[in-house]
């Protein structure tokens, strides 16, 4: 059998912050035992597990690898601002006059992310 991925692992200045945001922003929830000023935050999620370490070098250059979002109740749009009202930034838009494409967002440390169409939104064309 092969592995499994148990966790999604995120290098960061501040484990604890960045894992309050990602908790918000998945409608997860933070592990009980952690707390400000700690080493390591998770967070856990129907689908995903986080987890938030902290080292001393800081992000430099584009991630090699980012979270999608797929909205399930809102729509991409309703998404974007709901994220960015949680301290996320816009990084880059890509939406197109069609209605495809994905926004990409920076969190709070300037970790990429995307969000997609949801599905609704792309069995309507």
């Amino acid at each position: 059998m092969a592995s499994v991925i148990r966790h999604v692992t995120i290098d960061c200045a501040d484990p604890y912050t960045l894992a309050s945001f990602w908790a918000e922003a998945l409608d997860g929830s933070p592990a009980d035992d952690d707390f400000p000023g700690d080493p390591e935050a998770m967070v856990r999620t129907p689908t995903t597990t986080l987890l938030f370490i902290r080292v001393d070098d800081a992000k430099t250059t584009k991630n090699r690898v980012h979270l999608d979002f797929q909205p399930q109740d809102r729509t991409r749009d309703e998404e974007v601002d709901r994220l960015l009202s949680l301290g996320a930034t816009l990084h880059s838009d890509h939406r197109r006059p069609d209605g495809t494409g994905w926004v990409t967002l920076q969190d709070l440390e300037g970790n990429e992310l995307c969000v997609e169409r949801s599905a609704g939104e792309r069995a309507q064309g």
